[in-house]
């Protein structure tokens, strides 16, 4: 693997890292406290075609490699972490799924619009009952004349208050168990799917998230993403491809938050010198400094896997596990770095910390990442 990046990526990186700088950090602070969803800044992401960064040109897309992918979420990400889900869901959860396994219709009807930006999707796999045990799918597809009638509930959908499509999964057939999960493509609003309230969240805001219902929703045949049992198939492989996301999005803010705390070294004074002369705070800023190195390159890793067309499962899950507890431990130290002042609201550390807690949970917990890793390890 070669880690020096092409022309193209590094243009990325840098548009992407002066969007950020320009837009998206100056009113991230106040969107957070506003829990305001940033319509403005979406649409701008739209524009740069940050929102299907890897789908082919013929469908809408930027027909980027998924390193420049990472690269952009990262930028944007450290600026506001918000804004960083928002275009995560839409091009790991969504876009990528319908290009892997959409029909030629749903390909130039749904993924296109999405591609552009013109629509935003969300992704609809959690229930109450079926987080990590995502094989225990308690919303139910009836097999009916014509299609299917779909019943139950999905709960922490990113982007479901705002989506214009939404990408789901219910058990068509209980007898198969996970074989006989269906996914299901519908435009939102749907008759008999009801979005509610957006949750009020500890972190990331400004990413509105809320429980979907569905009561007789009717859907028919062309609705249908894949085969009818293949379901849980695409779960899992739109996950392996979504944690490379959610780990550029932790290398985000947990850059973010080491920024910060080194900034603030340099102004901060005690003992009559700045405080980054001190021995205790040179290694707070060493550990953060390695661990965001290291999560960096298992992020690249996974993306130049998934670029190659190999198999990443096992290394998604670690870039994921990495990036996710090195950016909870990095904010972690950066509010420790700023001593009081880190807990209030008007330094961004606090942001940091409360975005930063998030990405050990969605898109597979920290323990079904090393579920992931000790059974690939295990594997004969």
């Amino acid at each position: 693997m070669d880690l020096t990046l092409t022309p193209e990526q590094e243009m990325i990186r840098r548009t992407a890292r002066e969007l950020a700088r320009r837009e998206i950090a100056p009113g991230a602070a106040a969107r957070d406290r506003a829990h305001e969803y940033p319509r403005a800044l979406v649409g701008r992401l739209a524009e740069m075609g940050f929102l299907g960064m890897a789908v082919p040109p013929e469908y809408g897309g930027g027909g980027l490699d998924v390193l420049s992918y990472v690269l952009a979420m990262e930028e944007v990400s450290a600026a506001d972490a918000s804004l960083g889900v928002i275009m995560s869901v839409n091009n790991s959860l969504v876009c990528d799924p319908l290009l892997k396994f959409g029909s030629e219709r749903q390909k130039q009807e749904v993924l296109a619009p999405l591609a552009r930006g013109e629509k935003l999707g969300c992704f609809a796999l959690s229930e109450p009952e079926a987080g990590s045990d995502a094989a225990n799918q308690r919303t139910a597809a009836r097999a009916v004349e014509g299609g299917w009638l779909l019943n139950g509930q999905k709960n922490f959908i990113t982007n479901a208050p705002v989506a214009d499509y939404i990408l789901l999964f219910a058990q068509a057939d209980p007898a198969k168990q996970h074989k006989g999960i269906a996914a299901f493509v519908l435009p939102l609003p749907y008759p008999g799917v009801t979005v509610q309230k957006a949750e009020d969240k500890l972190g990331i805001t400004a990413s509105p998230c809320s429980s979907v219902s569905f009561d007789d929703a009717r859907v028919g045949p062309e609705d249908l993403l894949g085969g009818p049992g293949e379901g849980f198939k695409i779960a899992m492989a739109t996950l392996d491809g979504g944690r490379i996301g959610i780990a550029a999005q932790a290398l985000g803010i947990g850059r973010a938050a080491f920024e910060a705390a080194a900034r603030y070294s340099t102004e901060r004074k005690a003992f009559g010198k700045p405080i980054c002369e001190l021995q205790a705070i040179q290694w707070k800023l060493a550990d953060m400094a390695v661990a965001l190195d290291a999560a960096r390159l298992l992020t690249w890793r996974a993306a130049w896997m998934k670029d190659q067309g190999l198999r990443h499962a096992p290394e998604s899950a670690m870039a994921k596990l990495m990036a996710s507890e090195a950016a909870t431990r990095i904010a972690h130290q950066a509010i420790q770095v700023h001593g009081g002042y880190g807990y209030l609201r008007d330094f961004p550390v606090e942001r940091h910390y409360r975005d930063a807690r998030i990405t050990e949970i969605y898109e597979g917990t920290s323990e079904i990442q090393r579920l992931v890793i000790a059974a690939s390890l295990l594997k004969d």
